[in-house]
């Protein structure tokens, strides 16, 4: 048997199968609700408790240790097969739209900036409220978004994922992501018109892809729903970043930019670096010494609720009004500095490649998805590193492993940015040059934080 007809069978399991995988779903949500629930309701763990010995710190661990850093690799080598197999927003979004409404989807919620807003708002407010630290802002944020996902199933849809397609946090990056998976289902339109095969009926599919005119991988969640649909559609293979190359010069948008520049690459940056930051420090030592000057004393404070700004005082860990200010400063300074920078060196690339086209900057922009993939992925990945040395692992390999990371992750990019820059039949050599100090930029911030 070939390998593209196991690919295709393999395909055509998931589909065969579905009962399993919504049991598997179901499964999934149990212990998810139970990670974000129990723990919430226990006293905070000690500075001797230890991941196998307080529930706290193991559900600190399997979120922030495990769950998210592998489910962004899983997007780059399996598409977004979480979605459509495991994810428990999806799985309980979709339940509740089978029961709701059915209303259809509002013109507000197709706009294109969600993915980008959704994601800075959680990654900021993730940030005010400690969500790595504690349960309590574990369960607002993940739970929020979770009862969110319900409430958007029972009004919206009947029986499909509005939330996901148009809300969720993650989509924008789940769906760069996904650009780059070797796995994807493809759709052959000509099969589809010529097939004499009459489906019984239509595909449920629940992300409400196009399916007849599905050329990518980024919105599709990789059920198998669809898999044999008029024998026109089956899971196959493409080449690493395909899509990225041969796709997005029709579906990359000033969104999708924004995100990769000032989302992935400027807001999860600050977000990751503000606690280990001199700067942050420095401004606001200067800020908390200019409001005592001015007898501003509230902003100095420690007031605030734990749901708004971290308060816990019974562990001497309270957040300031100030602490808020300058972290929410930092962070958007950092987004505006490093997405500005990296937007400037492309649209250079671009301008001496030929002739000025914004949609060739939207274009270009994409070849930095696996340096920012990698960069959420490295900053997630530090807690992981955290708490494995607390727990006393050997951590000698997590350095080479960093560094061998970022540096497959530089090269993936310019292989794409080379392989784009080809199809538009200009000065690819010189024009690949500003990606250089582009790649730099970021290669930068991470050695700094790994002093």
């Amino acid at each position: 048997m070939s390998r593209q007809l196991w690919i295709r069978k393999a395909g055509d399991w998931l589909r065969d199968h579905a009962q399993l995988i919504r049991w598997l779903q179901w499964g999934v949500v149990l212990v998810y609700g139970f990670l974000i629930i129990v723990p919430a309701c226990l006293p905070l763990p000690t500075d001797s408790a230890r991941m196998f010995s307080h529930l706290t710190v193991f559900a600190q661990f399997v979120f922030w240790g495990i769950w998210w850093p592998f489910v962004l690799l899983s997007m780059v080598l399996f598409g977004r097969l979480w979605c459509g197999v495991l994810c428990p927003e999806g799985a309980l979004s979709e339940l509740a739209a089978k029961h709701g409404l059915g209303r259809p989807i509002p013109r507000w919620m197709r706009w294109g900036g969600w993915p980008f807003v959704a994601f800075a708002m959680t990654t900021v407010y993730g940030q005010m409220v400690s969500v790595y630290q504690y349960p309590k802002a574990v369960l607002l944020v993940l739970g929020g978004s979770t009862v969110a996902a319900v409430a958007i199933g029972l009004v919206y849809t009947r029986g499909k994922r509005a939330w996901c397609r148009h809300l969720c946090p993650v989509n924008g990056v789940f769906s760069l992501l996904a650009k780059l998976a070797p796995w994807h289902y493809r759709v052959d339109e000509h099969a589809w018109k010529t097939s004499g095969v009459i489906p019984l009926k239509s595909v449920d599919c629940a992300p409400l892809m196009p399916l007849r005119h599905m050329q990518g991988a980024s919105g599709c969640h990789m059920c198998g729903r669809c898999s044999g649909h008029r024998e026109a559609i089956a899971l196959s293979t493409r080449p690493w970043g395909h899509e990225v190359v041969a796709l997005a010069d029709k579906d990359s948008s000033g969104w999708q930019t924004a995100l990769i520049l000032y989302g992935m690459l400027g807001i999860a940056m600050g977000a990751f670096q503000w606690t280990n930051s001199d700067v942050f420090v420095a401004i606001k030592l200067w800020l908390a010494d200019w409001l005592a000057q001015h007898q501003w004393l509230w902003a100095l404070e420690d007031s605030a609720p734990w749901w708004l700004l971290t308060h816990y005082p019974e562990v001497n860990d309270s957040f300031t009004w100030l602490d808020g200010g300058v972290l929410i400063g930092y962070i958007a300074g950092v987004a505006l500095l490093y997405g500005t920078v990296l937007g400037g060196l492309l649209a250079l690339s671009v301008r001496l490649a030929g002739p000025w086209q914004t949609s060739r900057l939207h274009h270009l922009a994409q070849s930095l998805i696996p340096l920012a993939g990698c960069s959420v992925f490295l900053g997630l990945s530090a807690l992981t590193v955290t708490l494995l040395k607390v727990e006393g692992v050997a951590l000698w390999w997590v350095m080479p492993l960093r560094f061998a990371l970022l540096g497959l992750a530089n090269l993936w990019c310019l292989q794409l940015a080379w392989r784009i820059l080809g199809r538009w039949q200009g000065r690819a050599f010189v024009a690949v040059l500003p990606l250089l100090p582009a790649l730099g930029w970021i290669d930068a911030a991470w050695w700094l934080m790994w002093q």
